[in-house]
Formats: C-alpha cells, sequence, structure tokens
C-alpha cells in the first residue's frame, strides 16, 4: 500500500469513527410520528441557537434525550440548577394539535464531526417517523447597500427545499426560494441528505451580521417558520429586546473564550 493509499484508508477510518461516535439518547419513548423538527446548530449569528431556545422557552417544551460524542465539549452546560448536555433534544405539542422536536446546541460542531452529527440527526428523524425537518441559517448577503435603521430590523428570509414537495410547501405559503448561492454546514448537509432520501428538509436563510448575535435575524427567521408549520408565534420580544440580547451574548461570549480556548460556547438566552 503506497503513501497515498493509507492517508486515503486513514480518512476513512477516521470519518467511520465518527459517524460510530456520534449517538442519540433518548430519555423516554415517546410517540414522535408525523413530528415537525428544528435543528438548531450554530450559525452564522447564532440565528439557528436563538431560534431553538426561544421555541422551548415560549413553547414550554420538556426534554426527552440528547445527543452524545467523545468529540463534543467536555463540559456540561448548567441552567436553573439543572446540568444538560451541549447537544439537547426536546419535544412537545403546538397549539394546532401538531407534534414538534427542537434539537439545540450551543456549541458550533468541529468541520469533521458535521456530516456525522447531519446523518445521525437524520437517521433518528426518519426512524421516528417525523415529516419534516427545518434548519434555520444565518446567511451574509454581500454588496448591500447600508441600510436605515428601521429596515435592519427586519432581516431578509429564504428557503429552500429538498425535494419538490417541500418547495412546492414554500411556494404555497409565499415564502420567497433561495436560488443561488452556497449553504454551508449542518443546514447544508442536512439538505444534500434529504434529497438523496426523499425526505422533507427546508432551511430557513435569515440575513444576519456575521460577528455578533442577530436576535432580529432569528425573530425574521421564526416568522417564516411560523408560516411553515402553522401557528402563531409572538417574536416581539426578540425584536423588542435585540440590542439588549446581542450585548449580552457578546459579553457572555467574550468571556467564555478566556475561559476554554478553542472551544468557547456559544452562549444560549433562553435554554
Amino acid at each position: 500500500m503506497n503513501g497515498n493509499e493509507t492517508k486515503k484508508k486513514s480518512h476513512l477510518d477516521d470519518e467511520l469513527m465518527h459517524l460510530d461516535d456520534v449517538e442519540v439518547i433518548d430519555f423516554e419513548d415517546i410517540d414522535l410520528s408525523n413530528a415537525i423538527v428544528i435543528a438548531g446548530f450554530p450559525s452564522i449569528g447564532l440565528v439557528s441557537t436563538i431560534v431553538a431556545n426561544y421555541l422551548i422557552d415560549a413553547l414550554t417544551l420538556k426534554q426527552i434525550g440528547s445527543v452524545k460524542s467523545s468529540q463534543f465539549p467536555a463540559l456540561s452546560v448548567v441552567h436553573t440548577g439543572e446540568p444538560l448536555s451541549p447537544v439537547r433534544i426536546y419535544a412537545g405539542l403546538l397549539k394546532n394539535g401538531k407534534k414538534i422536536v427542537i434539537f439545540v446546541s450551543e456549541f458550533k460542531p468541529k468541520p469533521h464531526l458535521i456530516h456525522a452529527l447531519s446523518n445521525t440527526v437524520l437517521k433518528w428523524v426518519r426512524e421516528k417517523e417525523c415529516n419534516l425537518l427545518i434548519s434555520p441559517e444565518g446567511m451574509i448577503v454581500e454588496g448591500e447597500e447600508d441600510k436605515s435603521s428601521d429596515e435592519k430590523n427586519i432581516a431578509e428570509v429564504f428557503a429552500i427545499g429538498s425535494t419538490e414537495n417541500a418547495r412546492v410547501m414554500l411556494k404555497e405559503k409565499d415564502i420567497p426560494q433561495f436560488k443561488n448561492g452556497i449553504i454551508a454546514g449542518v443546514s447544508g448537509v442536512l439538505l444534500n441528505m434529504g434529497k438523496q432520501t426523499g425526505f422533507d428538509v427546508i432551511a430557513i436563510l435569515a440575513e444576519a451580521h456575521p460577528d455578533i448575535p442577530d436576535a432580529s435575524a432569528a425573530a425574521s427567521a421564526l416568522n417564516v417558520i411560523a408560516t411553515i408549520i402553522g401557528v402563531e408565534i409572538n417574536v416581539g420580544p426578540l425584536y423588542d429586546e435585540a440590542e439588549r440580547i446581542e450585548k449580552q451574548l457578546q459579553k457572555i461570549h467574550k468571556q467564555a473564550k478566556t475561559m476554554a480556548p478553542g472551544q468557547a460556547p456559544q452562549p444560549s438566552i433562553y435554554g
């Protein structure tokens, strides 16, 4: 075996190890058939994490499981005196009777874990017979002129579906569809896997500030999610307190970097 073949085999072994290393732990066995799933993994402007934590709080969802891996940060997220895993799963019922499941994390997954994590999430979602996976994501729009302060409070939002069925759903609800560009990270991988397996995945892309937690962008993404899942979600607190939330998260994130270099947590407001 030559040097190149040895490197390829080593890389493949690493990929297989990471796939085996990410595992969902169910705290209880509940019926999640036809549930809507939100994937809240950190992205640009922490849009996905803010969305997930806000929904968990607003809908009073219950933790039903967690995701574990030896590659995750070696720490516990403590909230109201309770230790929580870096990646958690919550579930509950919406007012319209639909079931909702939310994966949430304050930590950006390492690049080599993204495929394994996405694969584990989608596999679990399919095994539980859920029928739609939504992944909110922050998006940087280049080349735009500066907007007025009022316009900055309303982020532009697009969506893209993995299947024809998902795209028809977006069209019927008059949600602008993302036509050209690149979607990286967990959202991009989930879209590809959804297309390959015929599962409905929708990525929600909200224009977000790349350098700070963007609560306004998260609020705009939540409005689109509310339209898709057919419920009203009061996002007023996110718009009204966006500046305070952003400053608070910036401060906490700066402190966290000095505590854990290279593995600083992306702090949560609501979860």
